[in-house]
């Protein structure tokens, strides 16, 4: 699985697919509804969700994608808590998916955000873990 064409639209809620790019904007399309729309650079920021990590102790980071591969691994014995859910609730439940996160840079609203767009996109069955190889095998 690749993170690279889902980005996040500051103002927007949800996780969008990316189609394509403009100078001045993207064009993104919409899990649900599947509209696809032009939103503009100028009134929006847009973050790819292969671009983010978190903090871990040794002063080295993770990348989402393997957050969420974890979380995906530990799905049955530990569900994830609502987005909404308490700060000492997220930050359990983050210890057990990611026990070396650094809690100095690691923030409650970014632990809120994984969780919700983990959710988000596992309800829609859009996290594949399966290796890129065997992806371009099965294509065939």
């Amino acid at each position: 699985m690749s993170l690279k064409k889902f980005v996040v639209i500051s103002g927007m809620s949800g996780v969008h697919k990316m189609l394509g790019n403009r100078s001045n904007g993207l064009i993104v399309e919409d899990f649900d509804t599947g509209k696809r729309k032009f939103i503009s650079a100028r009134k929006h920021q847009f973050t790819p969700l292969d671009s983010i990590s978190i903090y871990t102790n040794d002063g080295d980071t993770v990348p989402l994608e393997d957050v969420f591969k974890s979380m995906q691994d530990k799905k049955e014995e530990c569900p994830p808590p609502h987005s909404k859910a308490e700060k000492g609730e997220a930050f359990d439940y983050l210890e057990k998916v990611l026990p070396n996160y650094d809690p100095d840079q690691v923030y409650l609203s970014d632990v809120k955000k994984l969780i919700k767009w983990f959710s988000f996109l596992d309800s829609r069955n859009l996290l594949d873990f399966t290796p890129e190889e065997e992806e371009a095998e099965t294509e065939e």
